[in-house]
Parts: structure tokens; C-alpha cells; sequence
């Protein structure tokens, strides 16, 4: 007698909630402003930054738009703006934290940017890199941009090394337009365990894309030509493990006065603040690679720590957790987390963003 058989019922698969978008932009406009109103609402805007000013007999008005992305561990901004010169001068470096890396696409338009007595343009199919931390200067016709603002740490440990004030071009640089094309396409669907990941790949990409330029090969400046902080910033890095990296040898060895070197810092939360955050980053590095097998003491001792207690706890108010933590850690929670836009306009603001860019809210 043949058997009838009946297929079974299929087990109902377990339905996942798609994860829910992380990211909320900081929108400014000035175009619904009045034409009197409109420049000097970006001019207010965008002053963190830079100063910029309108070409002469151009009209009144000035439509802009200003979209920023706030990934942690690096800004993403969407920019239309008219014709303009901007000016990021040597007072506003001196009195402003921000130092960070900005890495721009034009989409349309063209720039023109000094630094030093040299000249760097901008045209779509090339990606422009410059340091906030120097001076420099410039004028754009109309142009649509997208730019990445890129905390210094971000780039460690080359980001003393890395020429300023360069557009590149090529496969490389295709290769990242390309990338950065699908984050911009995707920003208001990244959920929050995407953003470390969409962090690391951008920095990669760059730093990747860095070392094999030409330019950036051939770009041994002269040590004494240097601004002050840059100065600092190579030698606090080639020194980082020296038992005596104290503000006296840094005042002996790069022959400056440690008023000077106060002062230079102090944006930065002093230099002892700056040294101590270096070593930490190093110590971090050391603790998330997995091939490392050096005992956490150990890597205490190299990264200049001469106490285990006090970089255990130096080491979690930084990062949030500890350093027995960060051996589990497969992604640095510092290169991303969401940061929505607050309902009170002053409690987040783009100048807040740039401000803290990098730093953990938990540390």
C-alpha cells in the first residue's frame, strides 16, 4: 500500500527588525531668508571655520546650503554655495581647537587654495586634503562639495608626515569618489553598527591613497619651516615612547619658550593633555591588535606610562572602557557613533560638532 506523504509544514523563519537608521543631518540654509539677511547668516555660519567674503559687484543675495553628518569619528558635510573667497587666517588657527584633516569633492565648480605660497586647485574627478591646523586661503566659483572632516587622531601615525595642501587624481582617488558616492547615497539609512565600519574603510582608503602619492612621497619640507604645533606634533610623535618627553625638552630641542609652547596648546587642553591623548591612542592601537600578545603592563611601559593604575584609568576615562575591555574590542568605539541633532538649536550646532569631533561622549 503506498504511503501518501504530505509535506511539512515549513517552521516560520524568525523575522529581524531592520535596524533603524542612526543618522539625523544639521541642515542650515539661508534661503529662506531675505536677500540683506543671506550672507551674513553664512558669514556667521561658517566663521568657526573660516572668513569668507563675496566678489565685488556681485548681487545681494547668497543661497547656501549646509548638510553635516555626524559619524563620531568624522564629520560628513554636504555644501552648495555661490562664488566666494575664504580665508582661514593665522589668529583663528592660533585661537581655535580644530585642527582636524579636511578632505573635499567638488561635485561642480572649481577652487583655488593657498597655502605657504602654494597653490592647490579643485575640480571635480580629484579629492583636495588640507590641514585645519595651518593657515591658508582661496576663492570658489559656484560650487557643490562634499567634504569629510577627519580628526588628526584618525589618521595616526601619519598624520605628521602627511603633506598639506594637495589634490589628487587617479585610480585611487576614483576609487574613494567612488566609495564616498555610496556613504553620501546611504546616510539616512546607516544604522548605528555600520558607522565604525564606514569610518575605518574611509580612513583606510585615505591613508592608502595617501602614501602612494607622488606628492606626498616628495614632500620632505624642512623641519624649521614648520609651523609651531606641526613641529610639536612630529616630535611628540617620533619621541612618543621616551621616558623623558617633558615640556622642558621639548622647549630645548625645538628652541622655543614655554610660554610659546603654552600658548600654542592651549586650545588643545594643554601639552600635557595633547602628549598623554597620543600615548593612549598608541596604547589602544597596541591593545586592539589581535597579533599583539605583550601583556597590558607591558604596553603600559612602551606607551610611556610609568604606572599601571594611573593608565588604567586614563585609559578608561578616554575611551570609556577598559584597557582588559579593548583586547575584545574588534572595532574602536571612538571612530563611530550617531550624534543626532538635539530640539534645542544651541545644544548641538556645527561649531559644537567640529569642537568634539573624535571624542567619545563617554569620555
Amino acid at each position: 500500500m503506498e504511503r501518501r506523504r504530505f509535506p511539512r509544514d515549513a517552521k516560520p523563519q524568525e523575522e529581524h527588525p531592520a535596524p533603524q537608521p542612526a543618522l539625523k543631518p544639521l541642515r542650515f540654509s539661508t534661503r529662506e531668508l531675505k536677500l540683506e539677511q543671506q550672507f551674513a547668516a553664512w558669514q556667521s555660519y561658517v566663521a568657526p571655520l573660516v572668513d569668507i567674503r563675496r566678489p565685488d559687484g556681485s548681487p545681494m543675495g547668497f543661497e547656501a546650503d549646509h548638510a553635516a553628518w555626524n559619524l563620531g569619528g568624522m564629520l560628513i558635510v554636504q555644501q552648495n554655495t555661490p562664488p566666494h573667497s575664504y580665508m582661514r587666517s593665522e589668529a583663528k588657527v592660533r585661537s581655535s581647537p580644530i585642527d582636524h584633516w579636511h578632505i573635499a569633492v567638488l561635485r561642480s565648480g572649481r577652487t583655488w587654495t593657498e597655502v605657504g605660497g602654494h597653490v592647490c586647485e579643485g575640480e571635480p574627478g580629484k579629492v583636495e586634503l588640507r590641514s585645519l591646523g595651518h593657515p591658508f586661503r582661496g576663492r570658489s566659483t559656484d560650487a557643490r562639495t562634499l567634504s569629510l572632516y577627519l580628526p588628526r587622531e584618525l589618521l595616526h601615525p601619519a598624520s605628521t608626515e602627511i603633506k598639506n595642501n594637495i589634490a589628487l587624481s587617479g585610480t585611487r582617488a576614483k576609487l574613494l569618489i567612488d566609495y564616498l558616492d555610496g556613504v553620501e547615497a546611504k546616510l539616512a539609512q546607516l544604522a548605528e553598527v555600520d558607522l565604525p565600519h564606514v569610518v575605518q574603510t574611509i580612513r583606510d582608503m585615505v591613508l592608502t591613497w595617501i602614501s602612494s602619492s607622488p606628492a606626498h612621497l616628495s614632500s620632505q619640507e624642512p623641519h624649521s619651516n614648520l609651523p609651531l604645533k606641526e613641529r610639536v606634533y612630529r616630535f611628540v610623535q617620533q619621541n612618543l615612547m621616551s621616558s623623558d618627553l617633558t615640556t622642558d625638552r621639548l622647549c630645548r630641542e625645538l628652541g622655543i619658550s614655554r610660554t610659546r609652547l603654552y600658548q600654542a596648546f592651549e586650545a588643545d587642553g594643554g601639552v600635557h593633555h595633547y602628549i598623554q591623548r597620543r600615548r593612549l591612542l598608541s596604547a589602544h592601537a597596541a591593545l586592539s591588535d589581535t597579533s599583539n600578545r605583550q601583556q597590558i603592563v607591558d604596553i603600559a611601559f612602551a606607551a610611556g606610562f610609568s604606572s599601571p593604575a594611573h593608565f588604567s584609568r586614563a585609559f578608561s576615562k578616554e575611551f570609556g572602557y577598559s584597557p582588559r575591555e579593548a583586547r575584545t574590542v574588534a572595532m574602536p568605539s571612538y571612530l563611530g557613533y550617531s550624534i543626532e541633532p538635539a530640539s534645542e538649536p544651541e545644544a548641538q550646532s556645527f561649531d559644537k560638532w567640529l569642537r568634539t569631533l573624535g571624542h567619545s561622549p563617554r569620555s
